[in-house]
């Protein structure tokens, strides 16, 4: 059967630590997302939350394509959570596959002839061992600290070639230079899989687990089949974020931050008049009107102090995760009283006072706070808070920002409604996407899209 072609819109927001893709559709509606770590190559990061996105675009119309059949009945949602973990593990042992050729393809040229056979030994070993385990990595309830694949691998490589060098007798330095050489090419690549075989061989699996589904397992198949042979025509893109002036786009592809978290807040809340936009590297407060345009903004200067860059800094500081920073301020019922938000001193700060016994929540804490006084100033300079207020960004998943957020809003402004989506962090990007999509529909056409 021909394929069918479905007109899409691409809004991408290439961040300082993370870059964001939203895939719309021609209605209006965000019908995929997709995010991966900002490198210094951010062609390639767009490219791959890119790709994310058109997956998880696929995975919106399984759900239809399901749902309009009324197959599954009410564990449709376990069924596409269980495909898409399944997915996810093909694509890692895909990356697995292309990170250990990598490696191997370190030894051209000589570098490592002297001990070339003991090498292969040690990789092939670690390899088995991290291919072994990969399936425990995406099995219901696993907990992962990232979802990047850098991540997951790094830490696992780390851990299972300490080992393999005891055993085998094999210097573990080597090992790490072989392995640090060959993920920065695997990172800066797109996953090189046809997504389309990955889909099918996931479904398989599942199917396979659950016993065929039943009679119901045929139709499940025709179903995902007729989806895959939907096409995403990518009509327009237009970049936005902080790495924007860094890609091949034409001027008439770039459009501001500022503009497209105002058009983004607007299109998920349509009565947002301040928008707050916590990122990794600045904190805008942004006034829109009844359409979504922007009336005035304010951004932080060029000290990063106060965004997600300054809480990354105190995670590395307190050797913790970043993700365990706002469970840990949650748990304190005397926040500290931080005299700065500052990059450069606040490392000094915090050892001193973990010196004078203070506890570790309530410093967190206290840093959650001083952030978010921080940005309220912000956002009075460009006019205030109004109602609807909505905060966007990554640091807007960080529930004790949240919580001081609310406090501080409400003992400024009094009862103002707080918007937080749990898609915050695409804001920019589907405005992103939006622009696109209006820009087409005014005549635009694609032509010099890199």
């Amino acid at each position: 059967m021909s394929a069918r072609e479905m007109k899409t819109f691409v809004g991408i927001d290439l961040g300082s630590t993370t870059t964001k893709s939203v895939l719309m559709d021609e209605n209006g509606n965000a019908i995929g997302h997709g995010i991966t770590n900002s490198r210094s190559n951010y062609a390639t990061a767009a490219r791959v939350a890119g790709q994310e996105a058109r997956v998880d675009g696929r995975f919106t119309l399984f759900r239809r394509a399901l749902g309009d059949a009324g197959l599954i009945g009410g564990q449709l949602d376990d069924f596409l959570v269980e495909l898409e973990r399944s997915f996810r593990l093909e694509q890692f042992i895909e990356r697995l596959d292309d990170l250990e050729t990598t490696c191997l393809g370190q030894m051209k040229g000589g570098r490592f002839a002297a001990v070339e056979a003991r090498l292969r030994e040690a990789l092939a070993e670690t390899f088995l061992r991290l291919r072994s385990e990969a399936a425990e990595l995406f099995a219901p309830g696993a907990k992962r600290k990232s979802d990047f694949f850098r991540d997951i691998a790094g830490a696992r490589f780390y851990g299972h070639a300490e080992t393999v060098s005891r055993e085998v007798a094999f210097p573990y330095e080597v090992l790490l230079n072989v392995y640090d050489k060959a993920i920065i090419e695997v990172e800066n690549r797109p996953p090189a899989g046809g997504l389309d075989e990955q889909f099918r061989r996931a479904l398989a699996r599942v199917l396979s687990a659950d016993g065929g589904m039943g009679r119901e397992a045929a139709e499940i198949r025709d179903c995902i089949e007729a989806s895959l042979r939907v096409e995403f025509g990518e009509s327009y893109l237009v970049g936005t974020g902080y790495g924007r002036v860094t890609l091949p786009f034409s001027k008439e592809h770039i459009r501001s931050e500022i503009l497209c978290h105002g058009l983004g807040a607007h299109l998920m809340y349509p009565r947002t008049r301040t928008v707050l936009d916590i990122g990794g590297q600045d904190t805008k407060g942004i006034q829109v009107d009844d359409r979504g345009i922007v009336t005035s903004f304010q951004m932080n200067d060029r000290c990063a102090a106060g965004c997600g860059r300054y809480l990354g800094y105190i995670a590395d500081e307190m050797n913790m995760g970043l993700h365990e920073l706002g469970p840990m301020a949650m748990k304190s019922e005397r926040p500290a009283r931080i005299n700065s938000t500052c990059t450069v001193f606040a490392g000094a700060e915090l050892r001193d006072r973990l010196s004078l016994g203070e506890k570790r929540e309530d410093i967190v804490a206290g840093l959650h706070r001083a952030i978010i006084l921080r940005a309220i100033s912000i956002i009075s300079r460009s006019g205030g808070v109004t109602n609807e207020f909505t905060f966007t960004g990554g640091v807007a998943k960080n529930q004790a920002a949240v919580r001081e957020l609310c406090k501080v809003v409400k003992d400024n402004y009094g009862d103002v409604a707080i918007n937080i989506n749990p898609d915050s962090i695409y804001t920019g990007a589907l405005g992103a996407a939006e622009f696109a999509r209006r820009a087409y529909e005014g005549g635009a056409r694609p032509e010099g899209v890199a």
